[in-house]
């Protein structure tokens, strides 16, 4: 078989200790693959390139299309951008996957019975990362969310769980308070599983569905979420199996592809070599399924899985009365090593011959797009006059800025509605919204003239959302009493 070529990167912290001793272990088991080593993380950020990798290592990356990473550290302040996130959303990787399995009675665990895979959206929502300090009181970050980004995410659930023989796929999402974003992933999972009648699904509220997964993780199989929900509960996931350091991760794309660990550098612990190797071990093993090489990925698995079977552990699962061995980190990549062609015994052994990589396409087909009418506007203000009386407010917007075209249906602070008729003791900010709407469409000059009269009135508009209504139906959520 000829050689893959990877990109490795052995990042900051414990990730060079624990990528030596990883990369050892793959190889030794037979893993063809040719490395091709990249510096990113802390010292490139600190030699001035802010995104954390260079043009250099970028083209190795792209030329490789695989890689191998382990954790880096971000500089606190800065403006530095996450180069995970930047990594993923540049190179399409939509899909995370992470299974978090129990490896009991070798490790302890509450959840004896628990094998879960999480796949979390992994390029929208909140990681986004378009912040803003509005007023002085008040910051805001967009949760954006698309439907052909949905669509990526829950259809690729839906194909691994088909390809992997998993019975059942669970949704979780905020959509009876995020109606819109959280409501449209919802939508859209309903959709796509009537596409999949031989695998059960359901959907889940993400507080209830989490205290479920922390109480009774066997309740469920393969859970889909947007990313913010997917890279938290991924985590909590992963601590239920005993430790987060197990932990690894598949980022999935239609051309690339990202394996590495869910832990971060740990800097604590760095050039102590107690660090635990299993997390970015398991992505190496998550990389060789993918790359078409079966046979090594198994031989890695299950002498990792007769390992700690054996109970040689690193300090951070290690259990006075059940671990044999308190081990570092390359004296654990040595027990592995002597293990393969070995099967664990009590665990169940790991069969990747049959399964084959989830492959996915970006959606190409073109949907017809909806009527799309502007019937408003909501104006929101940075405004610390009068006590902050929202009827004093209420009062000059509609003496000196209200137009004929528009009437003002409401003025909310933090979202709760305080003008017209209405008497508010809440605490409220300096951040205004004042809801504009019209009966009939409208034109982007009616918006422009109003923000001139807002101007001319002395009053700071800081940002806009314009009011859209597709096919008939509004494209922004009510206020009270609308």
């Amino acid at each position: 078989m000829a050689k893959t070529p990877i990109t490795v990167a052995y990042g900051d912290g414990i990730g060079p200790e624990i990528m030596k001793a990883a990369l050892r272990i793959l190889l030794e088991a037979g893993a063809e693959i040719e490395i091709e080593t990249i510096e990113v993380g802390e010292q490139v950020y600190l030699r001035g390139e802010t995104s954390g990798i260079d043009k250099k290592s970028w083209e190795t990356l792209l030329h490789n299309r695989v890689l191998y990473k382990a954790p880096i550290t971000t500089p606190q302040g800065g403006g530095y951008k996450s180069l995970n996130v930047t990594i993923r959303k540049t190179l399409g990787l939509f899909a995370n996957v992470r299974p978090c399995a129990s490896y009991y009675p070798a490790i302890d665990t509450k959840h004896p019975l628990m094998k879960v895979v999480i796949v979390r959206e992994n390029e929208e929502d909140l990681y986004a990362g378009i912040e803003h300090r509005q007023t002085h009181e008040v910051y805001q970050t967009l949760k954006l969310m698309s439907s052909p980004g949905s669509e990526k995410i829950i259809r690729y659930a839906f194909e691994y769980a088909r390809a992997n023989n998993h019975r059942k796929v669970t949704a979780f999402t905020k959509d009876n308070i995020m109606k819109m974003t959280d409501g449209m992933f919802h939508r859209v999972f309903d959709e796509i599983a009537a596409d999949y009648p031989d695998i059960q699904t359901e959907h889940m509220i993400i507080d209830i569905g989490s205290a479920r997964l922390a109480d009774t993780p066997e309740l469920f199989d393969v859970i889909v979420l947007p990313n913010l929900y997917g890279d938290i509960l991924s985590d909590v996931a992963a601590q239920l199996t005993g430790s987060v350091g197990l932990g690894s991760s598949a980022n999935i794309g239609a051309e690339y592809a990202m394996f590495e660990a869910i832990h971060g550098s740990a800097p604590d612990i760095a050039g102590r070599g107690i660090a635990n190797p299993s997390g970015l071990l398991l992505a190496g093993v998550q990389m060789l399924v993918h790359l078409g090489q079966a046979e090594a990925a198994e031989r890695v698995h299950n002498a990792w899985k007769r390992t700690i079977e054996d109970g040689i552990h690193t300090p951070d699962i290690y259990r006075e009365g059940r671990s044999t061995q308190r081990v570092g980190t390359m004296e654990f990549a040595d027990a592995v090593i002597a293990r393969l062609g070995m099967l664990p015994e009590r665990l169940t052994p790991v069969n990747y011959a049959k399964d084959e990589p989830i492959r996915m396409e970006p959606p190409t087909a073109v949907k017809v797009k909806a009527k799309k009418e502007l019937y408003g506007v909501d104006v929101f203000l940075d405004w610390d006059e009068a006590n902050r009386d929202p009827n004093a407010l209420g009062q000059k917007i509609l003496s000196e800025v209200i137009t004929p075209e528009l009437t003002m249906t409401m003025i909310t602070n933090r979202g709760l509605k305080v003008f017209p008729d209405v008497d508010v003791n809440s605490f409220k900010t300096d951040h205004w919204r004042c809801r504009f709407v019209s009966q009939t469409p409208i034109h982007h000059n009616v918006i422009v003239n109003l923000l001139g009269r807002f101007a001319a009135a002395g009053l700071d508009f800081i940002k806009t959302e314009h009011l859209y209504y597709f096919d008939g139906q509004p494209g922004f959520s009510r206020g009270q009493g609308e």
